[in-house]
């Protein structure tokens, strides 16, 4: 694992003791690695290729930490009056880990945004600053958005609706949810772009492509990933607006 970060295909965070803190994602993203380099008898050069975006220090622009995510994430844990351990334990995360979330020293993914929501009995709506006042019409330049470390972009399509919540996510490529989550109520998906590959607690794998629809109870175990070197881009809408 040294050999593997000292190359920048892992990028662990420190605790104040120096200690490497291995998250669930990253341990995932290890996993990945030992696969490639195993099975697929891939070396250094090649595990990066077959990794592509998601490799932490092939990180952008985009991907850079959102330097108020942290901070609201940290409110929220005060207004529940949870300690970092507590908080953790209840998001199955690390407490090293979101301890660098609200530094504003990682983003979190889809999967640890959505665990953090429900352990402070909230919703990621917010998140995001809402205006006041909710519009029927959202112009492209006023859209509110958030953006996960790996450099998921969930772009909110509406705002002060009561039934149901739409957001356009981008996904690029070698990237996803980085873990399973769920909720309550039913999701809806339309692939405007790209493929996205999407399991369903682990038992059911559905490969979408560009047109395709797809909706599934929110209360199954999800996650998902784009497997391509290409990016994608869903109209992905929940009910109710759990997000």
């Amino acid at each position: 694992m040294r050999l593997w970060e000292s190359v920048g295909l892992v990028t662990p965070a420190r605790s104040a003791g120096r200690y490497r803190l291995y998250t669930p994602d990253l341990l995932n993203m290890l996993k990945r690695i030992k696969y490639l380099r195993d099975v697929k008898r891939l070396n250094v050069p090649g595990i990066k290729q077959a990794l592509a975006g998601s490799l932490p220090a092939k990180a952008t622009a985009e991907g850079r930490p959102t330097p108020d995510l942290g901070e609201k994430l940290r409110r929220m844990r005060k207004k529940c009056r949870l300690t970092i351990t507590e908080a953790a334990e209840r998001a199955q995360i690390s407490a090293g880990f979101l301890s660098t979330i609200e530094l504003s020293h990682a983003n979190p993914s889809v999967a640890t945004i959505y665990r953090l929501a429900a352990a402070y009995g909230t919703t990621v709506l917010e998140l995001y600053e809402l205006p006041v006042q909710s519009s029927r019409v959202i112009q492209p330049r006023n859209r509110k958005s958030l953006e996960t470390k790996s450099g998921v972009r969930m772009e909110l399509l509406s705002t002060g609706t009561k039934m149901l919540e739409s957001m356009l996510i981008r996904v690029p490529p070698g990237t996803g949810s980085d873990g399973a989550y769920m909720h309550q109520g039913e999701d809806f998906l339309y692939m405007l772009q790209g493929t996205l590959e999407i399991w369903l607690d682990e038992v059911e794998c559905h490969v979408l492509q560009e047109g395709d629809s797809f909706w599934f109870e929110s209360n199954r175990g999800h996650r998902w990933f784009n497997p391509t070197k290409k990016p994608t881009v869903i109209l992905w809408v929940n009910t109710p607006p759990t997000f």
